[in-house]
């Protein structure tokens, strides 16, 4: 994260949406790559084993401030609006919008600035969804998710970034991972005690997943990934839930099916660069493959 754009945009502007929810469960269609039982062995796989890594300690280690925060908020209020473009601003009767409230008050989003997202709704341009594929330091592979009313603009702004910080726009990342789906949830329980690895994976078996992932949040904070194929995302979430595991969300990721690794100059180059695209305000989200 020069050649070809890969442009993959959703067919319909409701799956389009669906695709971005942090509390996502289900498949969205690319227009151009195709995205096509529980399992109840676990195994440790190169898709998963990046948990705590150097990479997640480079990546958190500024921790949380101002300027981050107001970002988050930002991207969390778009959004909202989106969800209340769809289906209504009634979070009884509309479950994305219920499910995006419940994120922004995981993240202390003021009460306030939801009810201003949720009011503000009727005057959000039209966005799509648009994914970016790309090459960053030492042959890393980057997929950037967005939500833009301007594919061209947005497209020059982050090739822009890309090549100024050591990174290309190309095709060919988006083979580097699998789409699954993953459930995330705190480390401790709906009583406040903390829920060893062990019996995590315990409750993997039980839930239908595939395998649990130790590893952080945005903010640094410790958290499970419960992975699981597409059509068990629902089950696997509403099983976690009856075990008393308290889930922060629930949608499709792209795991990297390879991972690289990144000499100490590249990886802070690499951590530059991801910086940098985060804070785009049309970012939704970046996936990376780097160890």
């Amino acid at each position: 994260m020069s050649v070809t754009l890969n442009r993959i945009c959703s067919t319909s502007r409701r799956n389009a949406w669906m695709s971005l929810l942090l509390c996502q469960e289900h498949l969205v269609p690319w227009s151009h790559t195709v995205m096509t039982s529980h399992q109840t062995e676990l195994h440790t796989s190169v898709m998963l084993s990046a948990g705590h890594n150097k990479w997640s300690k480079v990546k958190h280690v500024k921790g949380p401030k101002d300027a981050a925060r107001a970002r988050l908020f930002a991207k969390l209020t778009m959004m909202i609006k989106v969800a209340v473009k769809e289906g209504g601003s009634n979070p009884d009767l509309n479950l994305t919008l219920s499910q995006m409230i419940e994120q922004c008050r995981e993240r202390n989003m003021p009460k306030i600035s939801i009810e201003a997202a949720i009011k503000g709704a009727d005057k959000m341009k039209t966005s799509s969804y648009v994914m970016y594929e790309g090459r960053g330091p030492g042959g890393s592979s980057l997929l950037i998710e967005l939500l833009t009313d301007n594919n061209n603009r947005s497209y020059t702004e982050i090739k822009q970034l890309m090549s100024k910080n050591g990174g290309v726009t190309c095709d060919g990342a988006r083979h580097k991972f699998n789409k699954k789906g993953v459930v995330t949830v705190q480390t401790h329980n709906k009583e406040g005690s903390q829920v060893p690895l062990e019996k995590a994976l315990e409750l993997a078996i039980e839930a239908g997943a595939e395998d649990v992932l130790e590893t952080q949040d945005e903010e640094g904070n410790e958290v499970y990934k419960y992975i699981c194929d597409m059509p068990s995302l629902r089950e696997v979430h509403s099983r976690l839930s009856s075990f008393g595991l308290l889930p922060i969300s629930s949608r499709p990721e792209f795991l990297p099916t390879t991972t690289v690794q990144l000499s100490d100059s590249d990886m802070e180059q690499a951590s530059h660069l991801l910086d940098l695209i985060n804070n785009h305000p049309e970012v939704i989200k970046i996936y990376d493959n780097i160890e």
